[in-house]
């Protein structure tokens, strides 16, 4: 039955059914998560070998010469940068190892920019009064945060099947100097797992801002994520900028978070000179180096970048069957009653759905209330406000997969029984 041709009795009647399914889950006492992109314990558990690489015996000089025990090599290790820029697409002198998380080396790029120009002749951003940013939505709640918390207003920018919408920004860019930049993750987006076809990553290259200092922050967080087998492409962004001559244009970022283990991976930016030349300038106040041994570590246990791509095959084992657990149920579960429209993602960590308009809140808080924690509705949107309320990002990659089943019926029925009390305006 489609709600959306019921009649109220009709609608009545599957309500109480409902209600009755509800209270009996809730009853239940559950305590499930699925409110954030963490990998679960067998995924874990996959990356365990990279603690036994290092013995009393091992060599600690590397390629360079320098005993990486010690302090120094501020941009990290060659070998690692090696391996990075691989991932990322670009030579390895344009690359900077970090920490253990690629969202602080993003933090600390707009702080960067916010107190020091990153063009000569532009002003630091913190000197922009009415400084703006630009955040395709649905998105990543982190990236909205930083810009958020620097006092950028920040932009929606809606996205379609291929990307964000470039028309709306280019016309944006070219017209307002006051627009500094915009959040991207251009291969299986956070939430929709969305990778941006080839002619919206030549449109990004080919920019042309308004502001001198306008950056491209590409988050390519799940750039070998796949969890099929019809893997997306995307298109080298670094490539197309330097044939665009827009070369400044992009600042890269990835890291192992969702590879080893997400307390001690490793992460990685890549730039222009240009831009690592300011960036470097801060870094080296900053810190003397990060931590070299777990970049040894990383680069022994992998070998290579075809030894990570290895790896990964081991992590779609695993997450395959978890996405099919949620595909596969919002098929047969909500499809035939059509009330909602979700993303079928190739790669990443989440599947989007919006569920009917006016009803995202309702159903993570039945949700809640029933054992079962989301992430919240408007998240995925700038100031945490969804214009429709209905984007829900669900995050199957943490609960072993029989509770992932649990989570999914409980949230089904959640998603029709608010559906039901929408239709009612009960």
């Amino acid at each position: 039955m489609n709600y959306l041709n019921c009649s109220a009795e009709e609608l009545e009647r599957e309500y109480q059914s409902l209600k009755n399914k509800y209270d009996e889950e809730k009853s239940k006492g559950l305590s499930l998560n699925m409110a954030r992109g963490k990998p679960g314990k067998e995924q874990l558990d996959l990356s365990n070998g990279i603690l036994d690489v290092f013995t009393s015996n091992s060599n600690f000089i590397g390629d360079d010469g320098v005993d990486i025990r010690n302090y120094g090599i501020l941009d990290g290790i060659y070998e690692c940068r090696k391996m990075f820029g691989q991932v990322l697409g670009v030579d390895s002198e344009n690359v900077m190892i970090g920490g253990n998380s690629s969202l602080n080396m993003m933090f600390d790029t707009i702080s960067c920019m916010m107190t020091k120009p990153i063009v000569e002749g532009c002003d630091a951003w913190y000197k922009v009064e009415n400084r703006k940013f630009l955040c395709p939505a649905p998105g990543y709640d982190r990236h909205f945060g930083i810009t958020g918390y620097y006092g950028f207003e920040m932009i929606p920018i809606p996205m379609t099947k291929s990307g964000p919408d470039m028309d709306m920004i280019e016309e944006l860019v070219a017209n307002d100097d006051s627009i500094k930049g915009i959040w991207c993750v251009p291969k299986y987006s956070n939430p929709q797992g969305i990778t941006y076809s080839d002619e919206t990553v030549r449109r990004f290259a080919n920019l042309k801002p308004a502001a001198k200092d306008f950056r491209i922050i590409w988050d390519n967080a799940y750039c070998i994520h796949d969890v099929t087998d019809t893997p997306d492409t995307l298109l080298n962004i670094y490539d197309e900028c330097k044939k665009a001559g827009n070369e400044d244009l992009p600042i890269l970022f990835c890291s192992t978070s969702k590879i080893t283990f997400p307390g001690a991976g490793v992460a990685a930016m890549a730039a222009s000179k240009n831009n690592m030349k300011v960036f470097k300038e801060r870094y080296n106040y900053q810190i003397i180096s990060y931590d070299k041994m777990n970049m040894l570590r990383h680069v022994q246990y992998f070998g290579d970048y075809n030894g990570m791509l290895e790896h990964m095959k081991k992590h779609k084992a695993v997450l395959k069957p978890k996405f099919d657990i949620v595909l596969n149920t919002l098929a047969n579960e909500l499809e035939p009653v059509g009330i909602g429209e979700w993303t079928k993602p190739n790669g990443g960590y989440f599947v989007s759905i919006d569920v009917l308009e006016g009803t995202a809140k309702r159903v993570v808080q039945l949700c809640k209330e029933a054992g079962v924690v989301l992430t919240g509705a408007g998240a995925t949107y700038p100031y945490g406000k969804d214009p429709k309320d209905s984007n829900i990002r669900l995050a199957p990659t943490f609960p072993p997969n029989d509770e992932l089943v649990t989570a999914m019926e409980i949230f089904c029925i959640c998603a029709k029984l608010a559906a039901c009390e929408k239709l009612l305006q009960k």
